[in-house]
């Protein structure tokens, strides 16, 4: 079912500059600049769908997010979510909607969490039965009980990004958006927060629309990613695809027991020394990964070997590079 659907979205904005002649015309002249946040943008999010949006600083991502939420109103296009319009039903949209921006917050700076969630309730004015159901499943899947009484501004960035969670799904939206939700958390926090987002896309089909930098968010979140550039939808489709068209180099690293005659290996196969290790590199669009395993097991005994595909940060800054962004 389409939850979300945009139509030829964009967003100019006109800047003020000061004028390049400079002199007494600078007191009242002012040129301008027209910037393109968005252009043209056409996509559809089916409801349930966990979806990646990507790209460098200035892409579009914000712009995008600020319009599906309803804070901007397009220049040109438009668009329904949940079958409304977002800047024309906005009081009815936020109803339906959460939201967790990495840099900002939606709790109360100086009072304990616990007060804010109740705040929260009245705001969105829940049901006290329900709301304290969902709170007590909240606090218990992101491990809040030690802090609940705490104020935000004494918690830890990998608390307060909980809290925030947390208060963003009291009302149960439909749909969530996500803007860098692991900042500044450890490995075991980044993993019990991945975790939970996919159980509760699982269970409860919150739609889900995630915006970050760290491609191991995408990597265990998503499966489908938008890739925005200077304003443009440049993609849209499988991770996994557009993974595989950058993937274009891998490296098997390899230990043998005793010694290893790696002269015969074809000139497509690289040979690097790595203390006792062999690091071998070669491109599968050249020679595939079974032939190259057969030539390295035709070597000698192997003690240990690991294949290493390259790092996904990697891949994405040549993938803006190649697309010019």
């Amino acid at each position: 079912m389409r939850f979300l659907e945009a139509e030829g979205l964009s967003k100019t904005y006109i800047r003020r500059c000061k004028p390049k002649d400079g002199g007494i015309s600078r007191l009242w002249k002012r040129d301008t600049q027209v910037i393109n946040a968005l252009q043209d943008a056409s996509f559809s999010v089916n409801e349930g769908e966990l979806v990646g949006l990507i790209g460098p600083n200035g892409a579009g991502k914000s712009t995008t997010v600020k319009l599906l939420t309803g804070i901007l109103t397009p220049t040109g296009g438009t668009c329904r979510v949940d079958g409304r319009v977002p800047w024309l039903e906005r009081r009815e949209h936020v109803r339906h909607l959460g939201a967790v921006f990495g840099q900002r917050t939606q709790l109360w700076w100086d009072v304990p969490i616990h007060d804010s969630f109740l705040l929260l309730r009245d705001v969105y004015s829940l049901d006290k039965a329900a709301w304290q159901r969902r709170l007590d499943e909240l606090v218990d899947a992101l491990d809040l009980e030690e802090f609940l009484h705490t104020p935000l501004r004494q918690l830890s960035l990998g608390q307060r990004m909980r809290a925030e969670l947390c208060g963003s799904l009291l009302h149960q939206p439909r749909l969530l958006f996500l803007d860098e939700p692991t900042i500044g958390l450890d490995a075991v926090s980044k993993l019990k927060l991945r975790a939970f987002l996919k159980e509760e896309n699982r269970q409860r089909g919150t739609t889900i629309l995630l915006t970050t930098h760290d491609m191991e968010d995408m990597l265990a979140l998503c499966q489908r990613v938008m890739v925005l550039g200077r304003g443009k939808l440049l993609y849209d489709g499988q991770l996994d695809a557009l993974l595989r068209r950058y993937d274009t180099v891998h490296t098997l690293r390899c230990t043998f027991d005793g010694q290893a005659d790696l002269s015969r290996l074809p000139e497509a196969i690289r040979q690097e020394r790595d203390g006792e290790a062999h690091a071998l590199t070669f491109a599968p669009a050249e020679i595939p990964t079974g032939e190259v395993l057969s030539h390295v097991l035709a070597c000698g005994t192997i003690r240990e070997m690991t294949l290493k595909e390259q790092n996904i940060d990697h891949l994405i800054a040549r993938m803006y590079e190649e697309m010019q962004l």
